[in-house]
């Protein structure tokens, strides 16, 4: 898993949590040596990915109870103590992590995101500020952080205010800080779990903050948020075919569909995104079409921020088929995430639609 911003809930969403691949894929170097670690993360990651927050804690609280000990299970643990909004529990176990771990900085960022989401700024900064400087070189810590000073100006301006209303300065210092929050999408990056050695994780803009994800990559296409809304990854789909000729101008076409998904995701645009499924779509688990489309309106519709950024997308077409394999980062004011994903697409009347989706390399 990867880290990102993970300043949870309360926050509007402008800080990074790290992202779950990365925090796998640091925690499986960490313990490659363990029989069946490795395949029990994954499990466990899974079942969060798939938004199966109950089924994960119970898999994680199994396997921590013959080794309570092993932090990248405990990180996960805290990842879905933050998914099912419990804080207070949630931040008991990162800050277990920061004792016991004192050299990773990923559960430092995700405690300081859960700080920033029940107003604790100053908490958050020191958070922070512990994981620079465990990690000097940990880009969405320093994001965050610079979201956490940004929310503690605008506050101090406006207390400025509040004693002196005549203040032009204050004023227009106090409206320049809203609009560089109100400018960056709302999400709070979530960290690593922690290995032998530190993990690096990423960090987004912070505001009135609630747990995201960066991206490590510059995004290839990024969807602004318009509402809030969280997401999660869906599964399934088949591998890339083959290129053949002549695909020249579908590959736009096929993209501009992803975008408009992306697009209707981050928007919390229910109609444009189910819309953008075939009929034959494959759903998780062969789950009933209509419970399925309930259980995604569930998740998406109503939460504070989401953003869906779309980045190195490669497309191959075969005959009526698309195969799209792209990096999606997803940033809620809940969780932010970074995977890959795999689109199967096909032509239904002049139109790219999802057949099959999944989650993965």
């Amino acid at each position: 898993m990867q880290a990102k911003k993970t300043i949870t809930s309360s926050i509007s969403g402008k800080y990074k949590k790290s992202k779950y691949a990365l925090l796998i894929a640091l925690m499986g170097l960490a313990f490659a040596g363990a029989p069946g670690h490795a395949d029990e993360s994954d499990e466990v990651s899974k079942l969060i990915q798939s938004g199966q927050f109950e089924q994960a804690q119970a898999r994680a609280d199994a396997y921590l109870a013959n080794r309570p000990n092993d932090a990248q299970m405990r990180f996960l643990k805290g990842l879905i103590l933050t998914e099912r909004n419990k804080t207070a529990e949630a931040i008991t176990v990162f800050t277990k992590l920061t004792e016991d771990f004192p050299e990773l900085p990923e559960p430092y960022n995700n405690l300081a995101v859960l700080y920033a989401g029940r107003g604790e700024y100053e908490k958050a900064r020191e958070s922070l500020e512990m994981a620079i400087r465990t990690h000097p070189s940990y880009a969405t810590a320093h994001e965050n952080l610079g979201d956490v000073y940004a929310k503690l100006a605008s506050q101090s301006y406006d207390k400025a205010l509040q004693l002196d209303g005549r203040n032009s300065t204050a004023q227009t210092k106090l409206s320049l800080v809203r609009n560089l929050i109100a400018g960056k999408p709302e999400t709070v990056a979530v960290a690593a779990a922690p290995a032998s050695k530190p993990a690096p994780a990423k960090t987004a803009p912070a505001a009135v903050p609630t747990p995201p994800v960066v991206a490590a990559t510059p995004p290839a296409v990024e969807v602004a948020p318009s509402k809030p809304a969280p997401a999660e990854p869906a599964i399934t789909a088949s591998k890339p075919a083959e290129p053949k000729p002549n695909t020249i101008g579908m590959d736009s076409q096929v993209l501009a569909a992803v975008e408009a998904w992306a697009k209707a995701w981050t928007d919390q645009d229910m109609a444009g995104y189910l819309g953008a499924y075939s009929q034959d779509f494959e759903t998780p688990g062969k789950m009933n079409r209509t419970n399925w489309e309930k259980m995604r309106e569930q998740r998406i519709v109503g939460k504070e921020t989401i953003r869906v950024v779309v980045e190195n997308p490669l497309i191959t077409i075969t005959g009526n088929e698309a195969v799209v394999k792209f990096k999606q980062s997803y940033f809620s004011n809940r969780l932010n995430n970074v995977s890959t994903k795999t689109l199967t697409m096909k032509q239904e009347g002049g139109t790219w639609k999802i057949t099959s989706e999944r989650v993965g390399g």
